[in-house]
């Protein structure tokens, strides 16, 4: 450990608090030392940023050994801060920080709780958060085609264990089954099956208000809004977004800021250009406010910051055929993109081509499209591959030679 930790753990309050096993106590002031926020701290010791928070105001206790075992790796306490009581229950967690994989007593208790022999626990929501959490991420990557069956069973999973949970944790299990049914939707919807991705949505939106989980109710329509865009429906993408902004007051200043943005996205494909620009600066707002306080934010808004809204005006300017003002903000946000972000970065990449193809930039749309040609075959079908499809149209029409060439490229990954 560096100097700063071994003073961290020198500092009388938290040592306190370790020592009395008050993690609510742990939680507020390590991160009132480090200055991290409750979704890093999360990450750290393997538990979702609304655990964290539930911790921190004392509306849900440690009693799992594993749970433990990971906030003293994660925090990195050294030994000599634990009670003698806490060394003999810590031993070194099987679990790795950056491991999903259940240790056996966890995996035996999950299939138990499956087989009705045992109820269920917090920490077996804990690791199916954790492993969900993965998996979105995980799809940035890879594409959501290796996901699919592996989050139907993982959903199977979920609501198998729904018939051995009691009191508050039943509602956690549906609310985790609203969340799996929200990934497999836009799943379904990456890979362009709007009708399973309508009864997914939908599904997960039943679940949500069971659960009482507004963000998740809100998103769900957010999403829904979203395929209404991706479907040049501008009126419906419009009164979605609309709904999933009046239905849901108690939602997360991120995820209104989503719905706003969708709205002016709708008013953007109807060419009311007063309107869409109104909301995207009203959307703009609240996720300057969502970005003060990120642990207010559900686990799945972890991709929406200033990047993704640089490139949704981007978007925007395209249905305008503003191209100049549309290739600026997507370059700037593809710039600040993640470069594991393989499918989103496709996608833009064929939006940022069609951009300079539609501003008579012929060089530069080919040399756009072509960098994008192997990640939107790979994992951006069929949207980023139709998009670079689109933009040899347009060169074709305005008689650019580039059109031919893009063609040619395309058709050498068909």
């Amino acid at each position: 450990m560096g100097d700063f930790d071994t003073n961290l753990w020198s500092h009388p309050r938290l040592l306190a608090a370790v020592t009395s096993e008050d993690w609510g106590a742990v939680f507020r002031t390590y991160r009132r030392l480090t200055g991290i926020s409750q979704m890093k701290l999360g990450e750290l010791v393997g538990l979702v940023q609304p655990d964290v928070s539930d911790i921190e105001r004392g509306q849900r206790r440690v009693t799992s050994v594993e749970v433990r075992q990971r906030i003293l790796a994660g925090l990195e306490v050294p030994p000599e801060a634990l009670s003698r009581e806490l060394i003999s229950a810590s031993p070194v967690p099987s679990l790795g920080l950056a491991g999903t994989e259940p240790d056996r007593d966890l995996l035996t208790r999950v299939t138990n709780a499956i087989d009705g022999a045992q109820r269920v626990d917090g920490a077996m929501l804990d690791w199916l958060d954790r492993l969900l959490a993965e998996h979105r991420r995980a799809e940035d990557f890879i594409g959501s085609r290796p996901l699919v069956d592996v989050m139907r069973q993982q959903l199977s999973t979920v609501v198998d264990l729904y018939a051995g949970a009691r009191g508050p944790l039943e509602r956690r299990v549906v609310r985790l089954a609203s969340e799996h049914a929200q990934f497999l939707a836009w799943m379904a919807q990456d890979q362009g099956q709007s009708a399973a991705a309508l009864a997914w949505y939908d599904r997960s939106h039943e679940w949500a208000l069971e659960a009482g989980d507004v963000n998740m109710a809100a998103t769900t329509l957010s999403m829904k809004a979203h395929m209404a865009w991706s479907g040049g429906r501008g009126s419906r993408c419009v009164r979605l977004a609309g709904a999933a902004r009046w239905s849901a007051p108690g939602a997360s200043l991120g995820v209104q800021g989503m719905a706003a943005q969708m709205e002016a996205r709708g008013h953007a494909l109807l060419q009311d250009g007063d309107r869409a620009r109104r909301l995207f600066d009203e959307a703009q707002v609240l996720i300057a406010r969502a970005a003060e306080h990120p642990e207010d934010e559900p686990p799945w808004m972890y991709f929406y910051d200033e990047t993704w809204f640089t490139l949704q005006r981007g978007m925007a300017a395209l249905h305008f055929r503003d191209w100049r003002e549309a290739a600026q903000d997507i370059t700037v946000g593809l710039d600040a993109l993640p470069e594991n972000y393989r499918r989103d970065r496709a996608w833009y990449g064929a939006c940022l081509a069609h951009a300079f193809a539609g501003g008579d930039e012929p060089a530069q749309a080919l040399a756009v499209a072509l960098s994008s040609i192997s990640d939107a075959s790979a994992v951006g079908r069929p949207h980023a591959w139709n998009e670079l499809h689109t933009t040899a149209a347009v060169l074709l029409r305005r008689g650019a030679r580039e059109g031919r060439q893009l063609t040619e490229a395309l058709a050498q990954h068909d």
